[in-house]
C-alpha cells in the first residue's frame, strides 16, 4: 500500500497552486504512489553493510606545487596588441560612466 493518498495529492497541488482537476489528481497519485514505493524499495536494499556513497568512484584532488615558470615580458606579451597604453591591454568600454 502507498504512503500517498489522493488527499495528499490534492493538498500538494493546494501549496503548490497549482489547479487539478479530477483525472489528473488520479493520475498524479498513482504517479507519485509509484515513486513512493520505488524509493522504498531501494531503501530496503541498502543494509548496514551497504556504505553510503555521493558518488560512485572515490575523488581526490591531484595537487601540484605552484611554482612560477618562464613567463612573457609586458612587452613580449603586447607585441601583436592592437592597443595598449601602460603596459596594459586597452580595450573599447563596455560600460558608460563606470
Amino acid at each position: 500500500m502507498s504512503a500517498i493518498s489522493r488527499e495528499d495529492v490534492v493538498h500538494l497541488a493546494r501549496l503548490a497552486h497549482i489547479e487539478m482537476n479530477d483525472a489528473e489528481l488520479d493520475k498524479m497519485t498513482g504517479e507519485l504512489a509509484v515513486i513512493v514505493d520505488s524509493i522504498a524499495a531501494v531503501s530496503e536494499a541498502a543494509g548496514d553493510d551497504v556504505p553510503a556513497t555521493s558518488h560512485p568512484i572515490p575523488l581526490t584532488n591531484v595537487l601540484r606545487e605552484d611554482v612560477v615558470g618562464k613567463t612573457l615580458t609586458p612587452e613580449q606579451a603586447l607585441a601583436n596588441a592592437p592597443d595598449a597604453d601602460e603596459n596594459r591591454f586597452k580595450v573599447p568600454a563596455i560600460l558608460d560612466g563606470e
